[in-house]
């Protein structure tokens, strides 16, 4: 989400080149947030969060709304709040200097590596009656990220738009975000009403997300879900729906209420019935505050429903006509804390799924005797070193604990997950027709119990986790935006 502002430092010219469609890249970014779709990148976040279109439109300097680009500043944070608008004449969709293109596109050329131990293969190659078993696989080579296509901007005065088509490698497409937001009602900035496809407003969001790497590229504490449990929630979604949101002035206070479709962003009415709720408040302080902007602390909750039970005719499941509802949610806090050109980002969350939802048992059915609900608690830390605004130094560590277990015979560790990285990105250049980053990165993640053939402790000991499956990416790429 959003970082700090920072006038641009002194030095080579070219440094303001570089704030330039940095800034303005991420400037276009839809609200409070945007979403997490493997998908399209298969096994990376969308992050359309870099926009040149408008350091062309604002002649500003990208260092004036980021960081480092993706990551905004509180200035960055500002010009979004307030609808892609800086309350001058060049906020109107009628004015267009010739260098104005409102539509950005982003994609990522990369060379990686990714390692996982025991993967269930045939025991004879092409042969599936041979029977299984355990193996470490390799798979290595260049690739290429799918493709974000990213417009935002005004359609009228204290009127903004977001919209973010993206599409695979492979050729699939996909609508990430589109939505329509109403800035500044009453005259207010404390009154915003937005309606469609966007991501919640996370501090820690996955839309800006500076690790790639298909171990890092997102966040395990948004996306985990227990053994046996079929909610298909995920924090770092972009969810559908209408949200209310406001800031004071300088965006230091901020506020969301969300109300959305109980589908996890899936367009239509796949889950049939359901309303979902979403609060995130935030507030930014000074004190002590490096010189990469202020300290902020974020508060958040979601209260959501599932479908369990699934309506038929003649036996074929009715598309969207799915019943038995039953409750989940998630709470936590997170900050961005900044002590010279380090930044600091906490992220705790506590999450619960009703019993029915962790075990998949059908509303209309009883549940297995002892069968309760599952809790788990999920814990972040991510550091950025920012010596200069063309370069990132950055590590995260990510830990994920089971507390309980739906069924009480399952052993208490199974899914426990234990997550690290360390990358960096380099800016040769960034101005506001286009901008390139070196990326490097390695992510190692390890969860327990989760091997398909030994992973459970099933045959060994009941009360043992099992095997614990190690996965590894090693990543290098050209991230650019144009």
């Amino acid at each position: 989400m959003a970082r700090w502002f920072r006038r641009g430092r002194a030095g080579a010219p070219w440094l303001s080149a570089l704030g330039c469609a940095a800034a303005t890249i991420a400037l276009m970014v839809g609200g409070g947030g945007s979403a997490y779709t493997r998908s399209v990148h298969e096994g990376l976040a969308i992050r359309g969060m870099k926009i040149p279109a408008f350091a062309r439109k604002y002649g500003l300097p990208c260092s004036a709304c980021h960081t480092v680009w993706p990551e905004l500043n509180a200035f960055g944070q500002k010009f979004r709040d307030n609808g892609y608008q800086l309350g001058n004449d060049r906020d109107s969709p009628i004015w267009q200097a010739p260098a104005y293109w409102p539509i950005a596109v982003r994609t990522t050329p990369q060379a990686h590596l990714e390692y996982t131990t025991h993967q269930p293969v045939d025991r004879v190659p092409g042969d599936p009656t041979s029977g299984l078993v355990e193996k470490n696989i390799t798979q290595t080579g260049l690739d290429l990220s799918g493709v974000d296509f990213l417009m935002f901007g005004t359609l009228y005065k204290d009127i903004s738009f977001g919209f973010v088509a993206t599409m695979e490698a492979t050729g699939e497409t996909g609508v990430e975000a589109a939505f329509v937001r109403f800035d500044n009602l009453g005259r207010s900035p404390w009154v915003n009403f937005r309606l469609g496809k966007f991501e919640l407003d996370n501090l820690l969001s996955e839309k800006r997300i500076t690790f790639l790497s298909n171990n890092a590229g997102f966040y395990q504490s948004y996306h985990f879900v227990p053994a046996g449990d079929i909610n298909d929630f995920g924090l770092g979604d972009n969810q559908i729906g209408a949200e209310l949101s406001g800031h004071s002035e300088n965006s230091y206070t901020r506020y969301s209420i969300a109300v959305l479709s109980s589908t996890d962003g899936t367009p239509g009415l796949p889950g049939g019935r359901g309303v979902d709720a979403a609060v995130s408040i935030t507030q930014a302080f000074e004190a002590g505050a490096g010189q990469l902007g202020p300290h902020r602390v974020n508060a958040f909750a979601y209260v959501g429903q599932r479908p369990t039970v699934e309506q038929t005719t003649g036996g074929a499941p009715i598309a969207g006509a799915m019943t038995g509802n039953k409750p989940f949610y998630r709470v936590g806090a997170a900050a961005n804390f900044n002590f010279g050109t380090v930044e600091v980002l906490p992220l705790f969350m506590h999450a619960h799924d009703d019993a029915y939802l962790g075990t998949g048992t059908p509303a209309d059915q009883p549940l297995p005797a002892g069968a309760q609900a599952p809790e788990w608690n999920a814990g972040v830390l991510e550091l950025h070193f920012i010596p200069q605004p063309q370069l990132l130094i950055e590590g995260r560590a990510e830990v994920l604990r089971m507390s309980r277990q739906a069924d009480p015979a399952t052993p208490k560790k199974l899914g426990d997950t234990d997550a690290f990285a360390v990358g960096f990105r380099a800016y040769p250049f960034m101005f506001s027709r286009a901008g390139l980053s070196v990326h490097g990165e390695y992510g190692v993640s390890k969860t327990v119990g989760r091997a398909p053939l030994s992973g459970d402790g099933a045959g060994v000991d009941p009360l043992t986790p099992g095997t614990a499956v190690w996965s590894h990416s090693v990543f290098l790429a050209l991230d650019f935006a144009f």
